[in-house]
């Protein structure tokens, strides 16, 4: 089994920043693409930031300049810098991998629970 767990989320004043770490664990013998996804209450969930093995990245127009996605291959691990938070980021943030489990395999999803990120004075 593999398990993604995400930290870091919180309250924070309009214009602030966090840091998201998400750290995936178990049967896993690679990674392609990890990401960010959100939803906000009423919504549907959607992309906000991906990240392949190479280092290649692909960004929510919403929050293009403002959030940065990295990832650390070596513990599995990928990041979400979110600066120039606006209210209208405010959601719970999951985290996504494409998991490899044994060499040949097919890659399968694997999500995050979910960590709430509330922007708001």
């Amino acid at each position: 089994q593999v398990q993604l767990v995400e930290s870091g989320g919180g309250l924070v004043q309009p214009g602030g920043s966090l840091r998201l770490s998400c750290a995936a664990s178990g049967s896993i013998f690679s990674i392609n693409a990890m990401g960010w996804y959100r939803q906000a209450p009423g919504k549907q969930r959607e992309l906000v930031a991906t990240i392949t093995s190479g280092g290649s990245t692909n960004y929510a127009d919403s929050v293009k300049g403002r959030f940065t996605i990295s990832r650390d291959n070596a513990k599995n691990t990928v990041y979400l810098q979110m600066n120039s938070l606006k209210p209208e980021d405010t959601a719970v943030y999951y985290c996504n991998a494409e998991v490899e489990v044994y060499s040949g395999s097919y890659y399968l999803d694997y999500w995050g629970q979910g960590t709430q990120v509330t922007v708001s004075s």
